[in-house]
């Protein structure tokens, strides 16, 4: 993913930056400890008491000039002018070597101090970027439940709309047999009215001619006394 992509590119220029750190602060610290050594043997010959009597200097320039088989500079010429000035010249050229020797600790310490910057942005970008990682998962989760909530409430919905669909054609069933009903006592209600008179009037009929009946059989009853 994206994020993922982030990651191996900050990791790639990180890589690179080290790689140049470190070739260049090589390189520095290798010219700084030629110049040094230039400035002690310069300083042996033109400026002895500058140089250190200890065993280890003493052994430092015994090595250096056997490594590099530099020759003793030649006495120095009976006119104590020439050698003056010679020393003179040697004195600025040793100005020179420290100048040029501060400014390689310049950009050491410069270096440094970019490598360091640079490290500390790489490391707080990492915890950034599993921060986002470990965000982006709860995200994933929580997106994960909703989804989950909201099919849930879907079969749900759906399986209720099916009852309700089912309730519903139950009650159509219903009113279309109420509808055949109400046509059926619609279209027979004269027969039927009119078979409901007729009854009554048989009942009617049937009642006159028991009264009738009874009157008769007492009238009947009277003369036989």
């Amino acid at each position: 993913g994206e994020l993922d992509k982030m990651v191996l590119e900050a990791t790639e220029q990180r890589k690179d930056e080290n790689e140049d750190f470190t070739e260049k602060r090589a390189s520095n610290t290798a010219a700084k400890e030629l110049l040094d050594f230039a400035k002690k043997r310069l300083n042996q010959f033109y400026n002895p008491k500058l140089v250190e009597k200890s065993p280890a200097a003493a052994l430092f320039v015994q090595v250096s000039t056997h490594a590099y088989s530099v020759e003793a500079p030649p006495p120095p010429p009976e006119a104590f002018g020439a050698y003056s000035k010679k020393s003179e010249d040697n004195m600025g050229v040793i100005a020179m070597i420290d100048l040029l020797i501060a400014d390689i600790d310049k950009d050491l310490v410069e270096s440094e101090t970019e490598e360091k910057d640079a490290q500390i942005d790489y490391e707080v970008a990492m915890k950034r970027s599993v921060e986002k990682r470990v965000k982006d998962s709860k995200s994933l989760v929580e997106k994960e439940s909703i989804k989950g909530d909201l099919e849930a409430a879907v079969e749900m919905h759906v399986e209720s709309k099916e009852a309700e669909q089912k309730e519903l054609m139950a009650t159509v069933r219903y009113m279309q047999s109420l509808h055949l009903e109400c046509d059926w006592l619609l279209k027979y209600f004269d027969v039927r009215k009119e078979a409901r008179n007729s009854e009554i009037d048989a009942l009617g009929n049937a009642k006159a001619v028991l009264r009738g009946a009874d009157f008769s059989l007492l009238q009947t009853d009277g003369y036989a006394l």
